[in-house]
């Protein structure tokens, strides 16, 4: 398996990503998925508190079991868990973090990120909080999730010689680019900032999965809220080249 770089993290090519866990498969149904990538030569695991409201970090973090230090922990934090609990203030940073090292079993988290824009908190405030984790030795490295480049330009002057985000997690694929075209790529290569596609093979969709002519309405199943009117706007779009 083939590495790459998230900053001082060294994680291969291919990652997991456990939205699914909760949402879709169970507990059981999880551990299967890890050990399969596990004897795949995957080490790069990326989840978040939001998913399955926080049961993919449980079901990673129990089936991971004295495994963990060998493999690249990332999570997210950010969105809405439960009324009143989400966003990037430092107050809340503070009580996720310390929930997701609780549910994924572990004193750490490798890549933690922010997973999307907080307009009620300053980025610099969001950035002294996460440099506190980082100095603590509670967050190795931290990232940020569905950024355009005027935001990835804002933080990058507001870190100020501590913690800065080494890697964006956008939506990108054959089939979705728009990360190309809107300048995220461009500015991630100038920077030296990771870039963690999500969606890249479309929910699916550029696998073969869904045919023309199957009943759909059965066979998309939404990863999380709003997935399904994503599924079927693509398949749509698709249906209709």
């Amino acid at each position: 398996m083939q590495t790459r770089k998230i900053g001082a993290l060294e994680v291969s090519v291919v990652g997991l990503g456990c939205n699914n866990f909760g949402w879709r498969i169970d507990a059981e149904a999880s551990a299967k998925v890890i050990d399969a990538a596990f004897e795949s030569g995957i080490t790069f695991f990326d989840t978040a508190d939001r998913y399955g409201k926080g049961q993919s970090e449980d079901f990673l973090g129990r089936a991971l079991g004295p495994r963990r230090d060998q493999i690249i922990l990332a999570t997210k934090f950010g969105m809405e868990m439960e009324k009143g609990q989400q966003g990037a203030s430092p107050q809340y940073i503070g009580e996720a973090i310390e929930a997701s090292l609780r549910r994924l079993r572990t004193d750490r988290i490798d890549l933690y990120q922010l997973h999307q824009p907080d307009p009620k908190t300053p980025v610099a405030d969001t950035l002294a909080a996460l440099d506190q984790l980082v100095r603590a030795g509670k967050v190795r490295e931290i990232g940020c999730s569905n950024f355009s480049v005027a935001q990835i330009r804002e933080a990058a002057d507001a870190a100020k010689g501590g913690a800065h985000f080494v890697s964006v997690q956008n939506e990108f694929s054959l089939f979705h680019r728009e990360s190309e075209k809107n300048g995220v790529l461009a500015e991630c290569e100038a920077r030296g900032m990771a870039f963690l596609p999500y969606f890249p093979l479309a929910s699916g969709l550029l696998t073969g999965k869904y045919r023309k002519g199957q009943n759909r309405r059965k066979e998309v199943a939404p990863r999380m809220p709003g997935d399904r009117k994503y599924l079927r706007r693509k398949i749509w779009q698709s249906s209709s080249r």
